[in-house]
């Protein structure tokens, strides 16, 4: 009796095995995912099937210099900042994590959930080097199949990408790997530009761009500002002065 198992035998990747499946079989991404959307033209997929398939497709040529944030656009928290200074950051940015860098920007140290910064409120003498979490830094050419799979098998959520010299380059989150496949992922923290941003501080003031409309100014804080002559909080000071 034969023990041979041949389909543990395939060596066939998925992609591999899935174009096979497909008739005819398309032999570049291009044609997988022409073949695809003559699919979705028939009803076999649905459209939001359709562009998430051909993300992840398109995936396979990317890598996390496609899709990073470059480093001057990047914000980052400098460790030896006052509480204040680094919780109005984190109020006025609305990010979950943040790389803590010390001395230069190109020196980080760490990272910082947003909500450890609430230890700090309980207790003040506790230090900030305490609460950082170890960074992850990967090179530019690191592909987006690989990255995601590390950020699951490691449960990391940001990675600091840097160039083939070593210099910090900027740095990716899942999010913007995720997004490759869903499209842009919208929160609750997400403002359009049309409306202008509305910023809580930490001393208990408020900081507004002066592109904010004023009926979103009195709508946030029932007020009845005028709006007869000018449209933006920034028009109103303006017309004020």
């Amino acid at each position: 009796m034969s023990d041979s198992h041949p389909e543990r035998d395939d060596k066939r990747s998925f992609w591999q095995k899935f174009q096979e499946f497909l008739h005819p079989s398309p032999d570049t991404p291009d044609a997988l995912i022409e073949t695809l959307a003559e699919a979705e033209d028939k009803a076999i997929i649905s459209p939001e099937a359709l562009a998430m398939l051909e993300g992840v497709i398109r995936m396979a040529d990317r890598t996390a210099g496609d899709i990073m944030v470059p480093a001057p656009r990047m914000d980052v928290l400098d460790i030896h900042a006052p509480s204040e200074a680094l919780l109005d950051q984190v109020i006025r940015t609305a990010h979950s994590r943040f790389p803590v860098y010390e001395g230069a920007r190109e020196n980080i140290i760490g990272v910082l959930m947003a909500k450890d910064l609430l230890k700090l409120q309980r207790s003040p003498t506790l230090k900030l080097r305490a609460l950082l979490r170890p960074v992850n830094f990967i090179p530019e050419t690191k592909g987006l199949y690989d990255l995601l799979r590390e950020f699951r098998s490691n449960h990391y959520h940001l990675s600091i990408v840097v160039d083939e010299f070593g210099n910090i380059a900027g740095l990716v989150t899942m999010e913007d790997v995720l997004e490759q496949i869903v499209g842009e992922i919208e929160d609750e923290f997400d403002t359009p530009d049309e409306e202008g941003d509305i910023f809580a501080l930490a001393d208990r003031t408020w900081r507004i761009s002066g592109d904010t409309p004023i009926a979103r100014i009195n709508e946030a804080f029932d007020l009845q500002l005028p709006y007869d002559e000018v449209d933006t909080v920034g028009g109103l000071i303006a017309h004020e002065m």
